[in-house]
């Protein structure tokens, strides 16, 4: 049976390391571009993505929390007023093992005053250290857990922010059609029931 759920992948704006190439740069912040992108992500969203998902989830690092502070602060605050916490998920975390894409630890990222009030307490001890299901190798399980855990939820539509490469593989996306800084697509599951939630485009 064909899925009704609605799924809004975000990929984070220009971040540091992007305008840079350097990817030495730990969890690097959004840059002054970055920041404009996540504005007009806000402003192409604010009347219709934002007054009806039902949920908003992202990646722990630097860039993608202030994609969802600056590019989605509306749904943010409707969902903080209904009761439903900005959910951080490890598994949206970008695949790389460079500085770049090495978050910082739960202790920080609750010290961080840019980052008060959001909830860290799901975070794994070790979820940025890229061993196990954050290993590089494991991409392909991680994308398909990340699939299942969304299509389990009991939202139906939900606006995830996360990175590149990860969501290339989230929704079996060819590399020649990488997402652009800021970009939202929208996706549904072919079915509510198969093994590997498979996704399909709609956006």
């Amino acid at each position: 049976m064909a899925s009704n759920r609605v799924i809004y992948f975000v990929r984070h704006p220009q971040a540091e390391h992007n305008a840079s190439r350097d990817w030495s740069i730990p969890d690097p912040p959004l840059t002054p571009l970055g920041k404009q992108q996540a504005e007009d992500l806000n402003e192409s969203t604010s009347d219709n993505i934002q007054a009806t998902a039902d949920l908003l989830v992202t990646s722990p690092f630097t860039r993608t929390l202030q994609t969802t502070q600056i590019g989605l602060p509306k749904l943010k605050s409707r969902m903080e007023a209904a009761g439903q916490k900005l959910i951080v998920l490890s598994r949206l975390q970008e695949e790389g093992v460079l500085p770049c894409d090495i978050g910082k630890s739960r202790e920080v990222l609750e010290k961080t005053e840019e980052f008060e009030g959001i909830d860290f307490s799901p975070l794994e001890d070790d979820w940025n250290v890229k061993v196990g299901d954050f290993a590089p190798e494991n991409i392909v399980a991680r994308a398909k857990w990340v699939r299942k855990w969304l299509r389990a939820r009991p939202e139906r539509e939900i606006v995830a922010v996360s990175h590149g490469a990860l969501l290339l593989v989230i929704t079996n996306t060819d590399q020649s059609d990488r997402w652009g800084h800021g970009e939202i697509r929208s996706f549904t599951f072919v079915e509510d029931d198969d093994e590997d939630a498979v996704l399909r485009r709609i956006t």
